[in-house]
């Protein structure tokens, strides 16, 4: 059986990243229902990512996501961050809001939208270096809805080149985190429509270069875990965005519509000995709390994260090796579902206790009386949101 001190100690090491647009409104395609509190800048947006990590302890970074998070001051912003207990995250570009991007951005067929779009890819990069952040996260909407709108293999060609000038321009202690999406907005052709594509990519780059699984970003029925079992053996998975969803991208809280699934994934994570953060995977929230209330969201989120992984680490890893090599088909599928069935949350409650946290952190946030606080001080100004 696997040792509880250990289980403990990896719990205790386990990080996962908040998104600074999770902070803010955001919502579907139909309607953004603002929220009273919600974040009107870079720097509240840090505070809310702040509160969250100290009552789980487990959340020591924020994301930001440019030109949503953009400041005359980068230097300053991090600083602020860590005055505040956290730090600077990934860079998240965006390409994809710009009505020149209408036909893509790095794939366009005109060279100067490609080279504005490009320009911003390594500006990201200045603002790492500015907040010290190892990772530029690179998700692209590019595509074509329609057979023959464009080439396929040119825009290969086009995406190959961006990204290429964009890895020459990484300093030594940074690297490339590369987004796949099956579909949307583009209907016909994603230009990185999946892992494959990314990790193809990632190869020609090199070492510095590595692929970034969005949960909700796979057909229906993908075998996820497969795909982190493939990217760990090659030393290819840098990151996830965690998020749920029932039918396409639907960004809901992490482990909301199939939970079993976030233990299956978090299984190869741990059967793999990557949880430990020096193994260099960014595990990342990224999601869109519409109608729910956005901080004990996020908490939620961080805490079903570290269930999955209690879970995970609770797996009886001799019998099922055992189980596996006698060719013990039910034995071994046992081994697994009685660590999934295991209720980790008594032994993440005395974690939370032993480190001097709230065995509780939603409970212990509506205690706190931050909400309150937010959303008088809030009151006035421009919510953030998509776009700002």
């Amino acid at each position: 059986m696997p040792d509880l001190a250990h289980v403990k100690a990896a719990l205790r090491a386990q990080r996962i990243e908040t998104p600074s647009w999770g902070y803010a409104n955001s919502g579907t395609r139909f309607k953004v229902f603002p929220q009273a509190g919600v974040p009107r800048s870079p720097e509240e947006k840090i505070a809310d990512a702040a509160t969250v990590h100290r009552f789980t302890g487990a959340a020591p970074s924020v994301a930001l996501h440019i030109p949503w998070d953009r400041v005359e001051d980068y230097g300053a912003l991090a600083r602020y961050a860590r005055d505040l207990g956290v730090a600077i995250g990934a860079i998240n570009t965006n390409v994809f809001q710009d009505n020149d991007y209408r036909l893509g951005s790095v794939t366009n067929p005109d060279p100067v939208i490609r080279r504005k779009a490009t320009d911003h890819l390594l500006e990201a990069i200045s603002i790492m270096d500015l907040t010290g952040s190892r990772d530029l996260k690179l998700w692209f909407s590019d595509g074509i809805n329609y057979p023959g709108q464009d080439d396929i293999r040119d825009r290969q060609d086009r995406l190959a080149a961006a990204l290429r000038q964009t890895y020459d321009r990484l300093g030594e202690d940074q690297r490339i985190l590369l987004e796949y999406k099956l579909f949307e907005p583009a209907f016909y052709v994603t230009d990185l429509p999946d892992w494959g594509t990314s990790y193809a990519h990632c190869v020609e780059l090199g070492e510095r270069a590595t692929v970034c699984i969005d949960t909700g970003h796979h057909a229906p029925g993908t075998n996820i875990e497969f795909i982190v079992a493939f990217l760990l053996r090659q030393n290819k998975l840098g990151a996830f965005d965690f998020n749920s969803r029932f039918y396409a991208d639907d960004d809901l809280m992490v482990g909301a519509a199939d939970p079993f699934q976030l233990f299956r994934i978090m299984n190869e994570i741990v059967r793999a000995d990557a949880l430990d953060p020096a193994y260099g995977i960014n595990f990342m929230l990224d999601q869109c709390h519409n109608i729910e209330a956005k901080i004990p969201a996020i908490i939620r989120s961080v805490m079903n994260v570290q269930e999955a992984t209690a879970k995970a680490l609770l797996v009886d890893r001799d019998a099922l090796r055992e189980a596996q090599q006698e060719g013990k088909v039910l034995e071994a599928n046992a081994v697994l579902m009685d660590a999934y069935n295991t209720d980790v949350r008594p032994l993440l409650a005395e974690l939370r206790a032993e480190d001097g946290l709230d065995p509780d952190p939603i409970a212990a946030y509506h205690r706190s009386g931050y909400q309150q606080q937010i959303e008088a001080e809030r009151a006035e100004g421009q919510q953030a949101g998509w776009g700002a």
